[in-house]
């Protein structure tokens, strides 16, 4: 009897210093951030209805029916006047880009966030122990994190991964990897620097499907700080609660829907489909399936299947129907891809205007930004004031594969009110008409009389 009491008590001990263990190890396996810098270009480098309309019609391919395409698109994409586009494409040097017009790119988005986020931080490059760099559509040698270790003279032991061809959704492929190595790597500080390069391609063609890209996506890029040391929690904006990614590359649609072509005449562009919807929706409702059951209360997943029994499922119904989101989040951080996508994300999320303001008003004052979208979404929210500590925010990214990767930050502490990039404009927001300069000056492109008149003349 002894004998098995002893037994008993040295399972229970070893029980119990397991969960303790477990407990520890969690504990040290924390994703804070600390800081994060967007890039705002400078005021010549705007592209407002004038200098849009110059980039259109230096491109000698197209005619009247890609005209009225394109009113159609810029109209209803959700952009304003105050976005900003590479300085080649600026000074009409879009069709002959040069290497050194992507680095001058790279350099001026990566070297003017990390700058202003080490000065803020007090964080020296030199403690910098993993970096990732996500540019989906340019991978030069020596690789842009080399880049930024020769800029900075950072350690020789840095750990370093230059992520490529993930398109929007690439910074939270990159937040997630340094999760993961946050669990084998103790006290640690990580760098990601999210951003596209749009000086190598803008597209030159006349392919309509391939004409979207312009439209759409404008400069912009971020800097992340984060750290698993526990000692700074009390500094930290952000805490990581959970990160699920989907990649649905395996369907041959989706695959397909959102990639890098040439086109019969031989212009490089990006061309996306009208399966870009249906490739969303799918992999979208995959990754909800996974992250939901970790973000609401358990008590909100019962209601809903209490509410769902004995209902017969209808292929391709919405995930989220009839479930109260914000019973685990209080903050809805969207993928500014255009205004098609931020309706088509509320309406599934059953989200308010309210909801969905900072992330309209993000692609309306940058565009789409690609990787780094999501941080200027997020920076409104912070220059508003309306993050709180306890807050959960809910990040959704979605990108070439076709990928969906999303996360749930917490917010750590009070007073978050840092302007940063909206610095200046943020009182003019919201803005209650959106609608496109482009309406007013050229909807008469649309008069059926000019199929039988040279537009030349017209434009000047």
């Amino acid at each position: 009897m002894e004998f098995l009491t002893k037994i008993c008590l040295l399972f229970l001990c070893g029980l119990i210093s397991h969960f303790v263990n477990m407990f520890f190890q969690k504990r040290d396996e924390q994703c804070y951030m600390l800081g994060y810098e967007c890039f705002k270009a400078s005021d010549d480098r705007r592209l407002d209805t004038d200098a849009c309309v110059k980039v259109v019609l230096r491109n000698k391919n197209l005619g009247l029916d890609q005209y009225r395409f394109l009113l159609k698109t810029i109209v209803s994409s959700g952009l304003g006047e105050e976005t900003y586009g590479p300085r080649n494409v600026i000074d009409g040097r879009e069709e002959f880009p040069s290497e050194n017009d992507a680095h001058a790119e790279m350099d001026e988005i990566m070297f003017s966030t990390l700058d202003t986020l080490f000065e803020k931080t007090g964080v020296s490059p030199s403690e910098i122990d993993i970096l990732v760099v996500d540019v989906s559509l340019f991978s030069p040698a020596p690789s842009l994190t080399s880049r930024i270790i020769n800029r900075y003279k950072m350690r020789d032991n840095i750990k370093s991964f230059s992520l490529s061809g993930m398109g929007c959704s690439a910074s939270m492929v990159a937040i997630d990897m340094v999760q993961q190595l946050f669990k084998t790597y103790k006290n640690q500080f990580a760098i990601v620097v999210s951003t596209e390069s749009i000086a190598r391609h803008w597209y030159c063609g006349k392919e309509k499907s391939m004409m979207l890209s312009n439209c759409l996506f404008r400069n912009g890029g971020c800097s992340i700080l984060l750290t698993n040391k526990r000692d700074l929690k009390d500094r930290c904006l952000l805490k990581l609660k959970c990160a699920v990614r989907t990649n649905i590359g395996y369907d041959d649609e989706a695959y397909g829907c959102c990639i890098q072509v040439e086109d019969p005449q031989g212009y490089q562009g990006f061309l996306l489909t009208k399966s870009l919807t249906k490739a969303a929706a799918k992999a979208f409702t995959g990754n909800l399936k996974l992250l939901l059951p970790k973000i609401l209360p358990v008590w909100e997943l019962l209601r809903y299947a209490i509410s769902t029994l004995g209902k017969k499922s209808t292929k391709g119904q919405n995930l989220s129907f009839n479930l109260n989101l914000k019973s685990g989040v209080d903050h809805f951080c969207l993928h500014p891809g255009g205004r098609a996508v931020i309706d088509g994300l509320g309406k599934s999320l059953g989200l308010s205007e309210y909801d969905l303001e900072p992330t309209r008003m993000a692609l309306y004052r940058f565009g789409n930004t690609s990787a780094g979208g999501l941080w200027y979404v997020l920076s409104y929210m912070e220059a508003k004031k309306r993050l709180k500590k306890g807050d959960k925010i809910f990040m959704v990214s979605l990108g070439a594969g076709f990928m969906c990767n999303n996360c749930v930050w917490e917010v750590m502490k009070d007073g978050l009110e840092d302007t940063r990039v909206w610095e200046g404009c943020i009182d003019e927001y919201p803005r209650k008409n959106l609608v496109n300069p482009f309406t007013e000056k050229y909807s008469w492109i649309n008069d059926e009389c000019l199929n039988f008149v040279r537009l030349d003349d017209q434009f000047n």
